[in-house]
């Protein structure tokens, strides 16, 4: 079972326990699954947002904790459904993939107005095929980064302060 320990503001509750404020002793996460060996629960990474955490594990699995609703306590991870992942990266309104094969697959309002739950890939929307290969990501608040085998950056989401590098408000 891995363990891992959370500080914090919980401030609407989100995600763990139904304390408000501040946290000021760890909260513990606690992984059981009787269908899993223990060595397919080893964590490689985590990352975390306003509405979400996802936790990577060494086997390309992830699940994520999501903040759908401020009045329950009673958080339950799901599943994402992707297999070999090799990173993962949460922003405030969007989440995003990267697979092992340089695949990035990313959700939120920001990403796609039309259905913000529905992971869509978003390197395919990179025009220059030699570019598809996604070899990093990182999200910041409102905006995911791809950083392409041949060094080009790539950014998708809101440009409300120029943070996509040019000048326009628009998604």
């Amino acid at each position: 079972m891995n363990e891992i320990l959370f500080f914090g503001l919980n401030q609407n509750p989100i995600l763990i326990k139904n304390e408000s404020n501040i946290i000021t002793k760890p909260i513990q996460f606690k992984f059981e699954n009787e269908n899993e060996n223990e060595n397919e629960k080893q964590i490689k990474q985590i990352s975390t947002g306003y509405f979400s955490t996802i936790f990577l594990f060494e086997n390309g699995k992830a699940i994520e904790y999501l903040n759908e609703n401020e009045n329950d306590s009673n958080q339950n991870p799901s599943k994402i459904e992707f297999e070999n992942i090799q990173k993962v990266t949460v922003g405030h309104d969007n989440e995003a993939i990267l697979t092992i094969e340089g695949n990035v697959f990313a959700k939120g309002f920001n990403i796609n107005q039309k259905n913000p739950n529905e992971f869509i890939n978003i390197s395919s929307l990179i025009e220059d095929i030699n570019d598809r290969i996604i070899k990093d990501i990182v999200s910041g608040a409102y905006s995911i980064y791809l950083l392409t085998s041949n060094q080009n950056v790539y950014g998708i989401g809101l440009n409300e302060y120029g943070q996509l590098g040019f000048d326009s408000k628009t998604l």
